[in-house]
């Protein structure tokens, strides 16, 4: 899928176009303001992967002990490097 950066004024003023590459060219635009990323344009059809789904996964998985060890030792070490956001909503 091919990424293309636009701005927040050309994605208003080019918006139905934007939809129609994203739809029938499986493009997607990172839309930006001032320079910064600020959402994402994506088709529907991309799955994104839910943490209930990734649960259901993971239970399903059959992996072996040294592996599955493994495996949670960086989901561990991961959890605590990573912190919440202190605004949520941004």
């Amino acid at each position: 899928m091919k990424k293309t950066a636009i701005t927040v004024t050309d994605a208003s003023r080019n918006f139905a176009d934007c939809l129609n590459r994203v739809r029938y060219q499986n493009m997607s635009f990172v839309l930006t303001k001032n320079g910064r990323p600020l959402a994402r344009l994506v088709p529907e059809s991309n799955k994104i992967c839910t943490g209930s789904e990734l649960a259901a996964a993971l239970a399903e998985a059959e992996l072996p002990a040294d592996e599955a060890r493994a495996w949670r030792k960086d989901l561990v070490k991961s959890r605590q490097t990573l912190r919440a956001p202190k605004n949520k909503w941004r």
